[in-house]
């Protein structure tokens, strides 16, 4: 790996690695990037990861190589201006502490002059931030501890669109977040996230230092960062807070204006079912959002251009700011784009939250045009192959469909070349992978009796540790019932606590199991035996009412292929694989991935295909082999 990424930085050649969990792949990438002249920009999609790389990777690399370089390596994190604390905001809190700027966000504000005594608990712990910004020298909220709600930091902390520049803010030189650009610009290595990435692609690469080497790790998330990035909403409650923030700064008349967009989009989202808009914005929808546009426009004139000698240059800013979203994103809706994809979506909570959202049919397009340009870029992850290959993973990057090996003799016209790593773990005599090909074929929702009664079996064979993957929160929380009543086994379920407080009693108690739906597939590891059985009720593939799966798939059909296999089953294969990835976590770990799901075996040409998406365990459909596994398990 090292050699592969030293040989595409020599040849400015892209490169995409596939190397799993223990190959020690953030050392591989980490060290030949600092023989790069000038920043290397690392890029993760998890905060453990970036916190694993800042921790401890590179402060390690950077003392070992020190006596060969003849120099220590720097590096910083780069992050969101809404990780930082924003002077300015915390200033304006002290002095009036005015409700519109900074209890909007909350779905009751206090009165002017009362924040801290009528909001209680968030007043006591802006409080605290109050404190703590008298003695942070970095302002990032992960240096807060113990931390504080959401809901409070956001009264603290400044988003991108909102700010008004370092030039024009009276506390511009006590910037915590310019601060952390200046020590970005000055590191050799530049932590980052996707997120920022994309808004930094999507903003002509403004945020990010110039850079001639770019580390995408986790990259299988990356498209998807991308398309959160480039989405937007419309909400009634957005479009109300706009117009209180900014009823100082425009017109009476725009700000009753706004209020009617408001009112208008209500009732036009109030009899709308959750889902795609397959046939353009509906009647009385299409009003709303164009009196909104309406709305938007004549605030923005009223406001005008934003000076310098502004008695409140913060105020116009962000009224602005949100002004111009809401007109970009309504204009956006009513352009009715062939590239876009408009849904409704409605809360299952009580809020009764609904928003209009929009969002790119693709994003490989934009990724094509603005991740290559002007550097070389490292893709690397550990699920990047599927089906056996790169090809499909390049399409959604915005790479050329094919590549050869790792023997450096791709076709110069390709630009990129692939290399799989492999793994440390001998994956066929640490592993089983068990398809139940007796259960009949998934069809309802939740766990079918039958899967039930597998689940069962299994778990009670080992004996506990098991960590279940469920495709539904119906699904997880009935295996989580039936378990309950059929053993004396604790029974950990996602949502009956917080994610780690749940993750660290699943590693402390061997004969607990604990059940989850998609966040688990991902964010679990737990080496070692507390971990011995993964359970996966069914292949995971889109559900038909996510909105940007199905118009992808949809544009695959109506082009002449096939949506299903173009967009559904590279998306089932992915999560499948990071779902079966939970189970060994070094090389010292066995244990047995259950799939409950008979098409794994039996569904032609799919099957396969996600099979070879996974790594190469022992397989068989015979239930009596996997249970005699697990009681051997158990046993030692």
């Amino acid at each position: 790996m090292v050699e592969a990424i030293d040989k595409a930085i020599r040849d400015r050649e892209h490169l995409l690695v596939q190397a799993g969990t223990g190959t020690g792949k953030s050392l591989g990438y980490l060290a030949p990037a600092l023989l790069v002249d000038g920043p290397v920009v690392v890029s993760t999609a998890t905060l453990a990861l970036q916190n694993q790389l800042v921790a401890h990777d590179l402060p390690r690399l950077a003392e070992a190589v020190q006596p060969v370089l003849g120099r220590k390596p720097t590096f910083a994190v780069l992050k969101g201006r809404h990780h930082y604390l924003c002077v300015a905001k915390l200033e304006h809190a002290d002095e009036d502490g005015q409700t519109d700027t900074l209890f909007d966000a909350g779905p009751v504000a206090p009165k002017a002059g009362q924040w801290l005594g009528e909001a209680g608990r968030l007043g006591k712990q802006i409080q605290r931030v109050q404190a703590w910004a008298a003695k942070t020298q970095t302002g990032d909220r992960d240096e807060l501890d113990p931390g504080v709600e959401d809901l409070a930091w956001k009264q603290v902390s400044m988003p991108a669109r909102d700010c008004v520049g370092v030039a024009r803010c009276p506390y511009g030189a006590d910037c915590f977040a310019e601060a952390s650009r200046v020590r970005a610009r000055e590191a050799d290595i530049v932590v980052t996230n996707h997120s920022l990435l994309a808004v930094d692609m999507l903003a002509d690469r403004q945020i990010v230092p110039p850079h001639k080497l770019l580390i995408v790790d986790e990259a299988h998330e990356l498209a998807d960062r991308v398309s959160s990035a480039a989405q937007a909403e419309i909400t009634p409650e957005a479009v109300e807070r706009a117009g209180r923030r900014s009823r100082t700064v425009i017109t009476p008349a725009a700000a009753e204006a706004l209020a009617e967009a408001a009112d208008a989009l209500t009732v036009g989202l109030a009899d709308l079912p959750a889902g795609r808009l397959t046939d353009g914005l509906p009647e009385r929808l299409r009003l709303a959002v164009t009196m909104l546009e309406s709305a938007t426009r004549a605030g923005l004139s009223a406001i005008g251009e934003i000076k310098s000698d502004d008695s409140d240059p913060v105020g116009k800013q962000q009224a602005k700011a949100v002004l111009d979203e809401l007109s970009d994103t309504a204009q956006r809706l009513l352009e009715e784009d062939d590239h876009d994809v408009a849904w409704v979506e409605k809360s299952d909570l009580g809020s009764g939250r609904r928003a209009l959202v929009v969002a790119p049919l693709s994003v490989a397009g934009t990724l094509g045009q603005n991740l290559y340009a002007d550097r070389t870029v490292v893709v690397t992850s550990a699920t990047l192959t599927l089906g056996g290959r790169f090809d499909t993973v390049a399409r959604s990057l915005g790479l050329p469909a094919s590549a050869p090996g790792a023997d450096g003799s791709a076709p110069e016209k390709d630009g990129w070349t692939s290399l799989d790593v492999g793994s440390p773990f001998d994956y066929p005599k640490q592993g089983i992978l068990y398809v139940a090909a007796h259960l009949p074929r998934p069809a309802a929702s939740g766990l079918p009796d039958a899967a039930g009664a597998e689940l069962l079996r299994l778990v009670e064979a080992l004996g506990g540790r098991t960590l279940g993957l469920f495709s539904s929160r119906k699904a997880a929380t009935q295996a989580a019932e039936l378990l309950r009543a059929k053993t004396d086994l604790p029974i950990l379920l996602q949502g009956e606590e917080t994610l780690p407080i749940l993750v660290r009693k699943f590693k402390e108690d061997k004969a607990s199991c604990l059940f989850g739906v998609m966040s688990l597939w991902q964010g679990v590891d737990v080496p070692g035996d507390a971990c011995q059985l993964v359970v996966i009720d069914r292949l995971p593939f889109p559900r038909p009412d996510e909105p940007l799966a199905a118009a992808r798939a949809a544009s695959v059909d109506a082009s002449g292929g096939s949506g299903f296999s173009a967009v559904s089953v590279p998306i089932a294969a992915v999560r499948l694989a990071q779902g079966v990835g939970r189970l060994i976590r070094s090389t010292g770990d066995k244990g047995v991935v259950a799939v409950l799901d008979s098409r794994l075996e039996t569904a032609r040409g799919y099957g396969a295909f996600l099979r070879k998406s996974l790594p190469p365990f022992w397989y068989t459909t015979r239930p009596d082999v996997a249970e005699g596994a697990l009681r051997r398990l158990a046993q030692s």
